[in-house]
């Protein structure tokens, strides 16, 4: 079985972040050991590859950096918890695909794991509750290697999605853990909950 290597980052800015992620998925051969990155960033857009100038309402003072995943505008910030799945599907033996619903998967059993109830949907990538998106999902795949990921909104300022369209959707409700459950959430705890349901449903050992 391949080695899995997961980092947990705390607050990290995007840009550095980002570069980090390229140059291992362009660096990392047939041997390298894959890697899932648990952290949260300071506010930002992210506009991915067929993302629409017109999806950015008023970003105001938050940066609006251009990205290679898939999909449209999103949206970054403390209290957010992101994962980014640095992955070679190769080895793994998964399409893109599966490893989209792999990811729903872990999130939907993690909610879950809080009592909240969410599932995916066939046309919009990403994990809904009662019709709100809780988790947004955009990839990338260089040679066999997936690269960006996840972002789950747990206990953070939603009123920057009120700048944009979600993900190209005019008036996509957001909604967020902290609100879901009675007690606090500790964005900590959630991040070894995710590792744990990602570990299951990719079929590494678990932790």
């Amino acid at each position: 079985m391949p080695q899995l290597i997961v980092r947990e980052l705390g607050l990290v800015e995007y840009q550095p972040t980002l570069e980090a992620m390229r140059r291992l998925t362009a660096e990392r051969d047939a041997d390298t050991a894959d890697e899932i990155w648990l952290l949260q960033h300071p506010s930002v857009f992210t506009q991915g590859q067929a993302g629409k100038a017109e999806h950015l309402l008023a970003p105001g003072d938050i940066p609006v950096i251009q990205v290679e995943r898939g999909g449209q505008v999103t949206y970054h910030g403390p209290g957010q918890l992101v994962g980014y799945l640095m992955l070679d599907l190769r080895r793994l033996g998964l399409g893109v695909r599966e490893l989209v619903t792999a990811m729903e998967r872990s999130l939907v059993e993690l909610l879950a794991s809080y009592g909240v109830e969410a599932a995916p949907k066939a046309d919009a990538p990403g994990v809904y509750v009662d019709g709100a998106k809780i988790a947004s999902l955009g990839l990338r795949v260089r040679r066999g290697c997936s690269f960006h990921g996840l972002a789950l909104n747990v206990d953070m300022d939603m009123q920057p999605f009120q700048r944009i369209n979600p993900c190209g959707y005019s008036g996509l409700r957001m909604v967020q853990l902290s609100e879901l459950v009675a007690q606090p959430v500790d964005i900590n705890e959630v991040a070894q909950r995710l590792e744990q349901t990602l570990r299951q449903q990719l079929g590494y050992p678990l932790a």
